[in-house]
């Protein structure tokens, strides 16, 4: 997801504008790994070391449910990243020593809804953990 899109959103949604949403949105553009809260703050203190941790979960939270980031739990720690491909359905490798992801553009529920005749799905999540070949290497 581009800024440009984050920001399209956060307005439909009557969001405004603020020096810490564009702090916390241009830290996430230039990264590709799921970050946590911790990492958010442990950035934006540098410039503002007053930011508490409810301002940026607040944050944080209002961009997960609006699309904007993806969230996942890892180690029991949400984390999260910038949307890739908003509204391609797809699923993640996820390093748990780096936090890198890489899209899996194959869903498995085709072959799991087959062993499910009668039920209707809802909703899933696909996630698969592991260590990216940088990783493995160290």
């Amino acid at each position: 997801m581009t800024l440009d899109e984050a920001w399209r959103i956060l307005q439909e949604n009557q969001f405004k504008r603020t020096k810490n949403r564009d702090t916390i949105l241009q830290f996430f553009s230039h990264k590709d790994r799921y970050l946590t809260a911790l990492e958010v703050k442990n950035f934006m203190a540098k410039d503002n070391p007053g930011i508490s941790f409810d301002t940026i979960y607040r944050n944080l939270t209002t961009f997960s449910e609006l699309g904007i980031l993806e969230e996942t739990d890892l180690n029991g720690e949400r984390n999260f990243r910038m949307q890739c491909d908003p509204g391609i359905h797809h699923h993640h490798f996820i390093c748990t020593a780096c936090g890198k992801t890489r899209s899996i553009p194959h869903c498995p529920m085709e072959m799991i809804t087959v062993n499910l005749p009668d039920y209707e799905v809802e909703g899933h999540k696909f996630e698969i953990y592991g260590k990216c070949p940088l990783c493995v290497e160290q």
